[in-house]
């Protein structure tokens, strides 16, 4: 398949970007009810507020509910708003071309293409029902951050990471590099906690902290 890519410009707002939690549109009226207790409060609000994200009711957010592969592609692809806009092709990409197990008539396969084709590495043997755990997620969201940003490589002192001996290797630098733009935390223990299912509350902080840095990065080139 031959394509050619043009030069993407960087993202300058987060009202540009719009994204669903995953699988099909739901409400996104009023205050969620089942958020207070939850670390990101303000964070999921404000993404609401701005009709980034969606819940699955007018007041439920479901903040403890687990993120498949599916949702959390859809997630990323969504919210950074990656298309093939900028990529010829002899004929229309298919999913299934790409990723063993993923159909194309699946709701999730057009986020899917969307993601490979703008350097998102996704493994094609992913499973979409499988939960998406915090090191995978974090992998994805942050090559989709510095591919719309346009950000450059950059050389940092690697964090001290209690658990970095469950780290999957290949994700040992984009996880040092989410906690060096202030996507990422450790947690009192300074553990990561890589392997952990992510969950719709932790989604939504990471990605909230993502658009902020993004936009920290415009506003820096723009002079303001």
């Amino acid at each position: 398949m031959n394509m050619k890519k043009s030069a993407f410009a960087a993202i300058t707002t987060v009202s540009l970007l719009s994204f669903s939690l995953g699988g099909p549109a739901f409400a996104a009226g009023s205050t969620f009810k089942d958020i207070d207790k939850v670390e990101g409060k303000d964070k999921i609000i404000s993404l609401k507020e701005q009709g980034l994200i969606k819940g699955i009711s007018d007041t439920q957010f479901l903040p403890g509910s687990i993120v498949s592969n599916a949702q959390g592609v859809q997630f990323i692809s969504g919210g950074l708003q990656l298309s093939l806009a900028a990529i010829d092709f002899n004929k229309a990409p298919l999913a299934s071309e790409i990723f063993s197990k993923v159909k194309d008539t699946a709701w999730y396969a057009e986020a899917f293409v969307n993601a490979h084709y703008n350097d998102v590495e996704i493994p094609a043997s992913i499973d979409p029902a499988k939960p998406m755990t915090k090191e995978l997620f974090t992998s994805l969201l942050i090559q989709g951050v510095e591919k719309v940003g346009n950000l450059p490589m950059i050389n940092i002192v690697p964090a001290d990471i209690a658990d970095e001996d469950t780290i999957n290797p290949s994700y040992q630098g984009t996880i040092q590099r989410s906690l060096k733009y202030g996507i990422n935390t450790l947690d009192k223990n300074g553990k990561f906690n890589p392997k952990s299912e992510l969950t719709r509350a932790e989604a939504a902080v990471m990605l909230y902290n993502a658009l902020e840095y993004l936009n920290s990065k415009a506003n820096t080139a723009a002079g303001i």
